[in-house]
């Protein structure tokens, strides 16, 4: 482990001196590269989590950093995931019935591509085996809110992906097929077909009663970030998902039906509001739930799935709010805390998994520019 150590040390003190000849007091004198390399190094140099290194928020940034080093190939973002995951002992978290704890995988999984032997993938198949396969009170459906395995929208994001990168590196597609089973009962609960959004969870359904939550214009509640959650969680899931499966069409109409959607209601300055249809009720735009769709729309664009022309004004303008919103030292501001409903944020509110959709947006953003 000590090796990765030094190894990050000497390569973070050479991108340092690399990145620092640009201006910091301009955020447009940074390249792209430039700008995801301040974002990680100062994340790095900031670590945070919710209750530990392997729970889901530092999945979700280091799935950006997996990305941002994909689109690179800079190694120090790859020197950044070894010695995570061997810091981490490969380990996902330990909860087995809840998705957000196989999140970390992802990145695990990643590395393992690089290097056989290096990664211990026993921990995520036991935690895959038990997640997908054994009895759960949880999959009985007795709480009101907890109905089914994956209740809340967060969790298209946290697990499928990493299934579906699974079976893809192991060719066990009976992984592909639980995945599925309850990522439908997912799409079933939660996907408002009127609006071509999701619901965080069945607090949010709007059924006609007078129990129904809606925002101040009357508008129905549709998080932010729970929809750039499974946006950006179907676009990872499609990379890694045999085009002939027989599920495929499934989730590739899903993703564009939801891309146009989010793109339909970007507003004029780039970011996406915390409360998708009620804009007006927020000053300024929220970083990782547009990070996430801006990953996700570029994503589309790169991989033949949407329209350039159509798509790729909303991606651009949103990357470059999504720069502005980046402090000079490489924080990323403007990231709603950990929640599960809209709440503002501000230019010094700032989250880890806000800077992995960063992250994520920027690496497609670089293919899409070939910058």
């Amino acid at each position: 482990m000590n090796r990765f150590l030094n190894l990050f040390s000497i390569i973070a003190v050479i991108s340092l001196a690399f990145s620092s000849c640009s201006n910091d007091s301009d955020e447009n004198v940074w390249t792209d590269k430039e700008a995801m390399v301040k974002a990680m190094q100062w994340q790095e140099q900031h670590p945070i989590f919710a209750v530990a290194p392997t729970d889901w928020t530092n999945g979700a940034y280091y799935i950006g950093v997996t990305k941002a080093y994909q689109a690179t190939q800079d190694p120090i973002f790859l020197a950044a995931l070894r010695t995570m995951g061997y810091r981490n002992e490969w380990k996902p978290y330990v909860r087995t019935y809840h998705a957000d704890d196989i999140a970390i995988s992802y990145a695990y999984l990643f590395v393992h591509t690089t290097r056989r032997g290096l990664v211990d993938l026993e921990p995520t198949k036991n935690w895959l085996d038990a997640h997908l396969f054994e009895p759960h009170a949880w999959k009985e459906g007795n709480d009101p809110v907890r109905q089914i395995l994956w209740w809340w929208c967060d969790a298209l994001f946290m697990a499928p992906p990493v299934i579906a990168y699974y079976a893809q590196q192991t060719g066990q597609m009976e992984y592909l097929d639980a995945m599925h089973g309850y990522f439908r009962e997912t799409y079933d609960l939660l996907f408002d077909h009127e609006e071509s959004l999701f619901a965080r969870d069945v607090r949010f359904k709007v059924t006609g009663g007078e129990s129904d939550r809606l925002e101040e214009n009357g508008e129905k509640i549709f998080w932010s970030r729970g929809n750039g959650w499974v946006l950006g969680g179907l676009a990872l899931l499609l990379e890694d998902l045999p085009k002939d499966y027989k599920q495929y069409s499934f989730y590739e109409e899903l993703f564009v039906t939801m891309a146009s959607r989010i793109k339909d209601i970007q507003p004029d300055d780039g970011l996406w509001r915390v409360s998708l249809l009620n804009p007006d009720g927020f000053e300024h735009g929220e970083v990782s739930g547009s990070g996430f769709f801006t990953f996700a729309l570029a994503w589309g664009i790169n991989n033949g799935i949407l329209n350039e022309e159509e798509y790729k004004p909303a991606v651009i303008k949103a990357w470059k709010a999504l720069r502005k919103c980046q402090h000079d030292d490489g924080m990323v501001g403007w990231v709603q805390n950990i929640g599960d409903s809209p709440v503002p944020a501000n230019k010094d509110s700032w989250q880890n998994y806000g800077t992995g959709a960063f992250l994520l947006a920027g690496s497609e953003v670089i293919k899409l520019s070939g910058n």
